[in-house]
């Protein structure tokens, strides 16, 4: 009886594999194995043996006559069975067309031998036929043709080469065998008549694992996707594209090169055509697969991934076998929020104000004005906290301040991240920037400075852009840039030049002979206090905005903000922080901090710009020097016109009034305003009194006394000492200092005859020592013409803690770290016959007058002295100020004040 069945492969030209047509669902059809009778043809090799002569050439033949096709054959004889499929000798004919007539006739089979029956007419037709083939030299009976080709079983050894030579060529192959939905052995014709079989593992998707022999049960739909590829494939002429070899690790980062060479690949990552086009694609579109999103790199370049998201896309239409239960497709809604909010929004344009590390960014919404924390859809950037990434993480951050930080924006919130453990709720979104449109999380990625996160199968939310972004990770790792290169490379040191006082006043010099100094913006502490990175110097340092005194801001919840300090560190943060801005210094503050400019644009001064919104008063002693002082003056008068700000309940009538009737009210004996600069150059141990030296300036130095003494110090060179010499008290002199070794001008005090030594004052500086006699000289004449600039001073109102307590050495020790040997602005509040009593400023702090004096008392380092300073009451001001002052020791137990009050009841 004739059965029909379609021919499924040819494991030889006599032997054939048949299979039934599928079930309803797309299950495998029952396979058998027909041998052609009375033929007999070369056998095909395998790893272990090599192919009969003209064994392909017989296979190929059957092949293309038969396979994919609709058979009608007869069983003459069953065999037993091999691993459950049935086998059978007999006939077989395509369209009418007797098999192995067909290939006698043909010259590729021979007549079977040794058959004990007696010959019939059928044979006597066949042994003619193969005769025939004889005579005229086909198939196995050309003598010119010899059938030989090399075919090579195994994976090439140096795969890495083999890809290399034929990465993204298309070469003709057979399909040898299916394993799985999407994993084939392929058998690739190369030039020479190579033959090299190797596995090929279909590019941007993944079907289910099919049932193994040793009884390995297969993943749901497996055998459905493997019969989809095989009646497709199987035994069929195809073009295969190699892309790529499997990863070596899943890792998002390359740590370092491996010293070893790479071993021979398993499987080989391709594209794989037939006539009706991309097999992968119908894979996907009947359900039978998934697609890979880390091949999206191999695919994206070309539209391949594209269209295979399309036929992702109909099979969760059609819910079709691994999409039976997938959530429905949503049209760019992905992760949205409830009606009206972030995710909602959509699309908009918006302003950078602040790059936090190479993945998030703060951004403002043109129409809202609310700023946001975003974060870059599908992106990892590298680990601050990883030393191997650590820089790598630094120049995101900086590629992403030059790139965005200022400019405007388009805005897609993708999805929104939920709330995490100590991670907020983030709004997950793609950056435009340029005309262009350019995804900067691409731009990222593409510069290895990141890579593109790694989604579950079913994470719907994701950037729009995903298969783009594996695509420039991928050619970032081809190229081996930035974290795939391998390379650790470590952060340099970034100095602070405002660690200390005497750190940055080493720079200042080299810093005002520089002018304007490029800089960035790192940090703003208030309106007028910035830290700012010195790129070219490689330093960080804290700038202060000369000229005007902006509201102080709460540093913790603890404390409470000026009025309108907030505003003025928000107006400061979004116009400067992180900007590309340039900087001009003039002096240094007792802190370390560097008293300067700040422009941006290179035209807008901060400071100018503060105190014209009102976010910023003049400080007028400190503006009065400055070049731009009109600048600042009209600007304040204009927020006061407007009433900005600060100023939003200034009424000039009234403040005029104030002051008239402040200045009625000031007590006679109080001095009238005289601001001198002078430079404290001794700082003395006195029980009652803080007391020192100072030296009037004028025009910012003491040219005078410079004059003199670069003449007294080359006199002193070549001068001869007298044979004899005994100084007398009072007597002017000239004597060694023992800190420098230098001449200088002094007074005798005392002299001691028997050991030889003076007591000396320096009148130009103030310093006391006992010098040996060998170092005094007589003073020439020459020199007395000017006279002795150090006068002797005390801080007004004020006195250290008592002696008898610790706390008065650790008083003259701060006293002396805010003020010796630096240029300081005094007010002389009142005078005792040769000692001045000053209060201190620091020049160019732009604070509001509080000075020394108050300081020192706020931190635990002085007390009110009414005793020795009765004119306090004469300065109500000032006094107010220092109550407060004094109150704040107490409360904060500074300094004295530790283990409680111990004010002395003056």
């Amino acid at each position: 009886m004739s059965l029909k069945a379609i021919v499924k492969s040819v494991l030889s030209g006599d032997t054939l594999v048949l299979r039934g047509r599928p079930g309803p669902q797309g299950q495998p059809p029952k396979e058998r194995i027909l041998h052609i009778a009375d033929v007999s043809t070369p056998k095909m090799g395998s790893s272990q043996r090599d192919d009969e002569p003209f064994a392909y050439e017989s296979r190929e033949f059957i092949r293309a006559l038969a396979v994919g096709k609709e058979i009608s054959f007869v069983s003459n004889h069953s065999l037993p069975t091999n691993d459950d499929v049935p086998r059978d000798i007999g006939r077989a004919e395509v369209n009418g067309v007797d098999l192995a007539t067909e290939l006698l006739r043909s010259g590729w089979a021979k007549v079977k031998e040794g058959s004990k029956r007696e010959p019939t007419d059928e044979d006597a037709k066949r042994k003619a036929l193969e005769d025939e083939a004889k005579a005229a030299g086909k198939g196995l009976w050309n003598p010119e043709n010899q059938g030989t080709h090399t075919v090579h079983y195994v994976m090439p050894a140096d795969s890495h080469a083999f890809l290399t030579e034929w990465k993204g060529k298309w070469i003709d192959g057979i399909v040898e065998q299916v394993r799985d939905g999407s994993t084939l052995r392929v058998r690739l014709l190369l030039p020479d008549n190579v033959h090299q079989l190797v596995n090929v593992q279909l590019a941007g998707i993944r079907s289910p694992r099919a049932g193994g022999r040793e009884g390995e049960a297969a993943e749901e739909f497996g055998e459905e996707a493997k019969f989809f590829t095989e009646s497709r494939l199987l035994q069929r002429s195809i073009r295969v594209q190699p892309l790529s070899l499997p990863a070596p690790s899943a890792t998002p980062f390359a740590s370092s090169s491996s010293p070893l060479p790479p071993a021979p690949a398993s499987v080989i990552i391709g594209v794989v055509s037939h006539p009706a086009g991309n097999i992968a694609e119908f894979l996907v579109a009947a359900g039978l697969a998934r697609v890979v999103d880390w091949h999206a790199g191999m695919l994206a370049p070309s539209g391949g991934m594209e269209k295979l998201r399309a036929a992702e896309r109909s099979a969760k239409e059609k819910r079709a076998f691994l999409y039976a239960n997938a959530p429905a497709a949503n049209n760019g809604t992905r992760g949205a929020g409830p009606a009206g909010g972030p995710a909602s929004r959509g699309q908009f344009e918006a302003q950078v104000v602040r790059v936090w590390s190479g993945d998030q960014i703060s951004i403002v919404d043109k129409a809202s004005s609310k700023e946001t924390r975003v974060q870059l859809s599908s992106l990892r950037s590298a680990k601050a906290n990883d030393p191997k990434q650590a820089w790598y993480a630094a120049e995101a951050k900086e590629f992403l301040r030059k790139r965005l930080i200022g400019k405007t924006v388009r805005v897609t919130v993708d999805f929104i991240k939920p709330r995490e453990g100590e991670y907020e709720e983030r709004e997950c979104v793609t950056i435009r920037v340029g005309g262009s449109n350019a995804n900067i999380a691409e731009q990222l990625i593409e510069k290895g400075l990141a890579t593109a996160l790694r989604h579950k199968r079913d994470d719907e939310n994701r950037s729009p852009d995903y298969d783009k972004l594996m695509a420039a990770e991928q050619a970032a790792a081809a190229e081996s840039r930035g974290l795939h290169s391998g390379k650790e490379i470590p952060i340099p040191r970034v100095g602070n030049a405002s660690e200390t006082s005497a750190k940055a006043t080493q720079f200042l010099s080299a810093f005002k002979r520089a002018g304007r100094i490029p800089a960035v913006v790192d940090y703003v502490a208030a309106g007028s206090r910035f830290k700012v990175l010195i790129p070219k110097e490689n330093q960080t340092l804290t700038l202060v905005l000369s000229g005007i005194r902006a509201p102080r801001t709460a540093r913790n919840p603890s404390e409470k903000s000026e009025p309108f300090g907030a505003e003025s560190l928000e107006f400061a943060s979004r116009r400067y922080l992180q900007r590309d801005v340039e900087v001009e210094f003039e002096a240094v503050d007792k802190s370390g901090g560097f008293i300067g400019a700040l422009y941006l644009n290179k035209t807008e001064n901060a400071a100018v710009a503060l105190v014209a919104e009102g976010l910023a008063t003049v400080h007028a002693y400190s503006a009065e020097a400055l070049p731009w002082a009109k600048q600042l003056f009209d600007a304040e008068e204009e927020a006061k016109k407007e009433q900005k700000n600060i100023w939003k309940d200034y009424d000039a009538a009234a403040d005029a009034e104030q002051e008239t009737t402040a200045e009625a009210a000031a007590d006679p004996s109080a001095l009238k305003a005289e601001y001198i600069d002078v430079i404290i150059s001794d700082i003395r141990p006195n029980p009652n009194a803080f007391t020192f030296s100072v030296q009037r300036l004028t025009n910012g130095g003491n040219v005078a006394l410079e004059k003199l003494m670069s003449e007294f110090k080359l006199f002193h060179r070549t001068a001869s000492a007298p044979a004899s010499f005994t100084p007398r008290g009072g007597e002017l002199v000239s004597a060694i200092f023992s800190g420098d070794k230098s001449w200088y001008r002094a007074k005798v005090k005392r002299s001691s005859p028997s050991k030889k030594e003076a007591e000396l004052v320096f009148i130009d500086y103030g310093n006391q020592e006992t010098v040996p006699f060998s170092s005094i000289r007589p003073l020439d004449p020459k020199f007395r013409a000017l006279p002795g600039q150090a006068q002797d001073a005390r801080l007004s109102f004020i006195k250290p803690p008592a002696e008898s307590t610790d706390y008065h050495q650790e008083a003259l020790y701060r006293f002396r770290d805010l003020c010796e040997n630096r240029t300081m602005i005094a007010n002389v509040d009142s005078r005792d016959s040769t000692l001045l009593h000053l209060r201190l400023f620091d020049p160019k702090t732009g604070n509001d007058p509080a000075c020394v004096n108050v300081d020192l008392v706020r931190e635990g380092h002085g007390l009110i002295d009414r005793r020795e300073c009765r004119y306090v009451s004469s300065y109500p001001a000032v006094e107010k100020k220092l109550l407060d002052a004094l109150d704040g020791a107490k409360r904060d137990r500074f300094g004295m004040f530790e283990f409680g009050d111990v004010t002395e009841d003056d």
